[in-house]
């Protein structure tokens, strides 16, 4: 979420045309022969471990309604884009270098976060594409600190399984982005400077009736909805003192804010009974419920001593029963269980031959 795909790179780093269908099976069928070497041994959630993406930075995927499909941001530039674009692909397939999946945004500009709309032949996402179709700028380091950028010509949109855009959700001055939908198909919940803070806010599916939900100053975002809907999970950063609250202000004043002291935050989906539910320090985000709606599954570098590895931890709503679910030796995060429960999807540096590929991994859960 905003702008990634190339963080990955660095956290490894200061730590982040139409389908062939038989080089596919075949990619597919490589695959399948790795899924014990994928798996480590602690990892005791995962019943088996399936690589589906080869080659580039490759995060944030997830699934349709009817779990058949992923949708997913991508900067390979072997498959002809020069920063991230979406993708779409059947959970099934596998997806290397030379074979790409269809693109289903419009290759202008940047996009983050896209997920799908209830109806499984509509996605949204955020695109940068009507303020500039060039790739912008991608900071990612100010006065020697690490730093993400807030563009403010991200904007959402609707577009159909070939990439034409249908709709506008947003229409404001400055940066709306991060959506995703609730699972009852009612609301999506977004991250927005409209405010003059980086707030969460809801809309119905057609962008009607938008609500703010938050109003602490501090980066709020990455949310997703309770399996029920009835509740947001995200992470935030939270300055405290006068420096920290100047050097916050500065920075996203600029278009930019340091996501390197995050801890996660849980509300109802009107933000009521807001609390912080870690204080584990470092930074802890991409969270997502457990399909029980108990517990949420995220990634955080709090063990870390220098930045990283990112592992992926369950904790329940409560705060209570940390526990360690991946054990990488460098990035492991975006995790995102299908709507049956019975899978997970989210993004890993291993098996990517030592270097700095983030590649998407479907695992068979088990509680």
């Amino acid at each position: 979420m905003n702008r990634i795909v190339s963080i990955l790179i660095l956290l490894v780093t200061f730590s982040s045309c139409k389908n062939d269908t038989n080089n596919t099976t075949e990619a597919t069928s490589g695959a399948t022969k790795k899924y014990d070497s994928l798996i480590y041994p602690e990892e005791v959630h995962f019943k088996s471990l399936r690589q589906v993406t080869y080659g580039g930075d490759n995060a944030e995927a997830y699934w349709s309604f009817d779990d058949k499909q992923l949708v997913f941001q991508s900067n390979n530039t072997k498959w002809g884009v020069e920063c991230d674009q979406m993708f779409i692909m059947d959970a099934n397939q596998t997806f290397t270098d030379s074979i790409a999946p269809p693109m289903v945004s419009t290759g202008k500009g940047r996009t983050t976060c896209s997920y799908f709309m209830p109806d499984n032949k509509h996605i949204i996402y955020a695109s940068t594409h009507l303020g500039d179709e060039a790739c912008p700028d991608t900071p990612l380091r100010k006065n020697g600190k690490y730093i993400w950028p807030i563009y403010d010509t991200f904007d959402i949109f609707v577009a159909d399984l070939e990439g034409n855009i249908v709709k506008q959700l947003t229409n404001e001055v400055g940066y709306d982005a991060e959506p995703t939908v609730s699972p009852k198909g009612d609301k999506i919940v977004f991250t927005s400077t409209r405010s003059g803070d980086l707030e969460l806010y809801t809309m119905n599916i057609d962008g009607t009736d938008v609500k703010q939900i938050t109003n602490e100053l501090g980066y709020d975002g990455g949310a997703f909805f309770s399996p029920d809907g009835t509740k947001l999970i995200f992470r935030s950063s939270r300055p405290k003192t006068e420096e920290e609250i100047k050097e916050y202000k500065d920075l996203l004043a600029e278009g930019l804010v340091q996501p390197t002291e995050m801890e996660l935050y849980i509300c109802n989906a009107d933000g009521s009974d807001l609390r912080q539910l870690t204080d584990l320090g470092n930074a802890n985000w991409s969270p997502f419920f457990h399909p029980s709606g108990e517990k949420i599954l995220f990634s955080s570098n709090f063990e870390s001593e220098r930045g990283f590895p990112f592992n992926l931890y369950l904790i329940d709503i409560d705060g209570k029963n940390l526990k360690r679910v991946t054990h990488s030796t460098t990035f492991d995060a975006f995790p995102v269980f299908s709507n049956d429960g019975k899978y997970l999807v989210f993004s890993s540096n291993r098996n990517n031959g030592g270097g700095r590929d983030t590649n998407l991994f479907i695992a068979e859960w088990q509680d």
